[in-house]
């Protein structure tokens, strides 16, 4: 008998287990649910590029604020794997539900218009698949390039006169190379417009429309956008003029 209850128990449990793992999946999988995630993945990317911004920015500094910075951020072993790990998730999500978005909208609408209007839209937000993609490319060159080493392994190899990780040389040396310097300059203006469109519709997403607010939120977008575009690109075109030397 106690056992008949034990196991109706267990039973009982495992079907609440799938009915609640069936109801995440059925909303995460949802229009409502997509949008969901891709805001709140969004806002996780935005954070981690103003963050990482403000980091490389100190390559203004000189040699040993960047690279002690850089020491700093490998000292904390575990925990960067671990926030590298959360932003490779933020990504993948990121780009399954804006496909998924894109798949829901196209089902929703098989035949088009016969007239279309971007009345209501901007190139930003028409052009947020392609940018995104071009971004993504981007960021794979980016890791292979400056995390990673492998495009310029003799360039990652470099230490500086106190033992450690020569990131400050690594910057320059890169973006010394006119090449790499405008693949940047175009993937940062790629990712200006993605914010743009993407930050500012992050808070209708999300359910934080208001008008009272909605004035400052439309400004949110292209505020960040050109915020990021202008500091990141300060970088390599400061190389390029020579106002930032090799070590």
């Amino acid at each position: 008998m106690a056992s008949t209850v034990a196991n109706d128990a267990n039973l009982a449990k495992v079907a609440k287990q799938n009915h609640a793992m069936g109801w995440v999946r059925g909303f995460v999988t949802s229009s409502i649910g997509a949008k969901y995630v891709m805001a709140a993945s969004g806002l996780a990317l935005v954070g981690f590029v103003l963050v990482h911004m403000v980091g490389n920015l100190q390559v203004f500094l000189g040699w040993e604020k960047l690279n002690a910075y850089a020491a700093f951020l490998k000292s904390t072993g575990s925990l960067l794997w671990v926030a590298r790990i959360g932003l490779l998730v933020a990504v993948l999500a990121h780009i399954v539900s804006g496909l998924r978005l894109a798949y829901l909208n196209k089902q929703a609408r098989p035949v088009r218009y016969r007239k279309q209007t971007s009345m209501h839209t901007n190139v930003f937000a028409r052009t947020m698949a392609v940018s995104g993609l071009i971004v993504v490319a981007f960021i794979v060159y980016h890791l292979l390039h400056f995390t990673l080493g492998v495009t310029n392994p003799a360039d990652y190899a470099l230490e500086d006169p106190l033992g450690r990780h020569d990131v400050y040389s690594m910057v320059v040396r890169g973006f010394q190379q006119p090449l790499v310097s405008a693949s940047y300059i175009v993937a940062m203006a790629l990712v200006g417009m993605h914010l743009s469109h993407g930050a500012t519709s992050m808070f209708q997403s999300l359910g934080l429309n208001h008008p009272k607010y909605n004035s400052l939120f439309s400004k949110v977008g292209p505020a960040i956008g050109v915020l990021v575009f202008l500091g990141n690109i300060s970088m390599p075109v400061a190389v390029l003029l020579g106002f930032i030397q090799p070590r």
